[in-house]
């Protein structure tokens, strides 16, 4: 075991369970062990400002490159994150698009070595071997000090635990890592990291509810979200939030301009809401601007800037200011006049217009540049503490948030990508856009990190769509969809206009689909026992409901798939009693 840490041009390696004293700092580098896991510590401790260039800790680790997997956390809510064997590269975004979604995820990180043999996982990581029920896990306590990375080399037999805090400025002590280091089941193993990181049970309930955005985009308007409105109060369907997504804006940044589409503006739409007996979600999107927007227009001392001192291009969204202005920007959150704004925001959000919970999406976009005194982490988590504190007790649900700043600060979150209205976004996957809509991806992540559903925070794995119009999945699509979120899933959306539902001979009818979907509020009581993968794209859940064990086979693959005398099908998923 050893440790490195880079300073003002010098290195220098730190001992196991001593004091490190040099002339501009000294270090503490400690192992605590308990009967069930060991806790690996580093501080530093300057004497004087320093230049912080890297930390790192290696580990020398047993990896079976044949029979071990490696479950890698991507860098954020839509970055796939699920079993990788040793032999795969995961997908590097093309040089191409870099500058089009580069931040969306971690190819701007130049540490992270991308060849085969060696295998990355933000955050928390375990290696699998075969399903054995044991894992051997490694997770940050501490990442609100600056995001960890973890880097498993097989060909070396090496874990490196490194720190992103290039070129900080240091003129204090700095908890730079403290990890979990644990072997045992899954659920003893997470319920111990949490514990830990002393984050509570989080208090919401499971939820149901509508959101707009999967069937109507940014088209949307005051009628339509009344039609839906009514059509669950014709159904006699009590769900628990109606969402409005995004649409409702005149422009991303600019939040309290409302489309002419809402003419009795956003109030009322709440209120209208609320006399159906739903709670009111709305979206948005803190900390980024559209080009368009008055603020890009007007504030230019808001919009961070990147090393040319140039708005700095966080993502491209042609939806919002069209093909000729696809970028969006994000705000310098440490500005006092965001932060001003922005309380103003949620203040008329959530207590002028009433509404009870909000979406708050592209969050990772604060926190893309380090500031000499902050790392990417800490920036993250002072975003999500403001929010947390400006949102105080009504909803908050985080999307496009990486995952460690979310724990314990919002009430739900996403824990996958968007789903998409078929099963792969080809042209995406072709870019290697690991944060890429795509139905598929999305279930990955949501199988790979059920783990995290009621501890962490309640998990949100995107919508499920059971209609036949306007989308362009299968039946066996959909229905897989559909019984992985409501298994893994504490908040349960649909986008489906629940007046179109119709049989399978194509007569509107109070059945089928509709049957279908009512089934989701029966498995809101069910507890999860375990989800194994079992090769690649084919999944088993195990599951109690009503004192009955149950088992689902799901099938992600275009192949169909012989187990336990049972022939589940292309894409389809299979129910069973034991």
């Amino acid at each position: 075991m050893k440790a490195t840490i880079q300073f003002d041009n010098k290195i220098l390696e730190a001992h196991l369970n001593k004091s490190t004293i040099v002339d501009e700092l000294y270090v503490m580098f400690t192992l605590e062990q308990t009967a069930t896991y060991a806790r690996l510590k580093l501080d530093v401790h300057p004497k004087q400002d320093i230049l912080l260039q890297s930390i790192d800790i290696q580990l020398d680790t047993p990896l079976d490159k044949i029979h071990d997997r490696l479950f890698c956390n991507g860098f954020q809510t839509w970055s796939e994150s699920r079993l990788y064997h040793f032999n795969e590269i995961p997908d590097g975004l093309k040089w191409f698009a870099k500058p089009l979604m580069g931040y969306y995820g971690d190819y701007h990180f130049d540490f992270i070595p991308r060849k085969k043999g060696i295998l990355h996982s933000w955050s928390y990581s375990y290696i699998d071997n075969n399903n054995s029920g044991t894992i051997q896990f490694i997770g940050s306590l501490n990442d609100h000090t600056g995001f960890t990375c973890l880097l498993y080399d097989a060909d070396n037999q090496r874990v490196t635990i490194k720190k992103d805090v290039e070129n900080l400025h240091l003129a204090h002590s700095f908890p730079a890592i403290d990890v979990l280091i644990m072997k045992g089941s899954e659920s003893a193993v997470f319920d111990t990291y949490f514990d830990l990181q002393k984050i509570k049970i989080p208090q919401q309930q499971p939820a149901t509810g509508w959101t707009s955005w999967y069937n109507y985009y940014t088209n949307i308007s005051e009628k339509i979200i009344v039609d839906n409105l009514n059509a669950f109060k014709e159904k006699d369907i009590s769900i628990d939030y109606f969402q409005i997504d995004d649409g409702w804006e005149t422009c991303v940044g600019d939040w309290l301009s409302v489309k002419e589409s809402f003419p009795n503006g956003l109030a009322k739409m709440a209120q209208l809401i609320h006399n159906q007996g739903f709670k009111a979600s709305l979206w948005l999107a803190p900390f980024i601007v559209e080009p368009k927007s008055y603020i890009f227009q007007n504030k230019p001392d808001w919009v961070l800037k990147g090393k040319d001192n140039k708005p700095l291009k966080v993502g491209m969204a042609p939806h919002w200011s069209g093909w000729r202005q696809p970028f969006f920007y994000a705000l310098d959150f440490y500005n006092k006049e965001v932060q001003e704004y922005l309380t103003g925001v949620f203040h008329t959000v959530l207590q002028k217009w009433g509404f009870d919970m909000v979406k708050l999406d592209f969050l990772y976009a604060v926190c893309v540049m380090p500031r000499p005194n902050k790392t990417r982490g800490q920036i993250m988590h002072d975003a999500m503490a403001f929010l947390r504190h400006v949102v105080g007790n009504k909803i908050l649900l985080g999307c496009g948030v990486p995952l460690a700043s979310a724990f314990g600060l919002v009430d739900y979150c996403r824990i996958g990508a968007d789903i998409h209205l078929s099963w792969e976004h080809k042209f995406l996957k072709f870019l290697k856009n690991r944060e890429r809509m795509s139905t598929i991806v999305a279930l990955r992540t949501t199988l790979g990190r059920w783990q995290l559903n009621g501890r962490a925070f309640q998990s949100d794995p995107d919508v499920f769509i059971l209609r036949e119009k306007n989308q362009q999945l299968t039946q066996h699509q959909r229905h897989t969809v559909f019984i992985i979120h409501v298994l893994l899933g504490n908040l349960l959306f649909c986008s489906d206009k629940i007046d179109d539902y119709t049989r399978l001979d194509g007569r509107q009818a109070e059945g089928g689909e509709l049957d279908e979907y009512k089934t989701m509020f029966q498995y809101l009581n069910r507890k999860i026992i375990n989800v194994k993968n079992h090769d690649d794209d084919f999944y088993t859940i195990l599951f109690e409901f009503e004192g009955v064990t149950k088992r689902v086979y799901c099938n992600l693959s275009s192949k169909s798939v012989v187990i336990e005398g049972l022939n589940i099908e292309a894409f389809q998923s299979v129910e069973t009693t034991l």
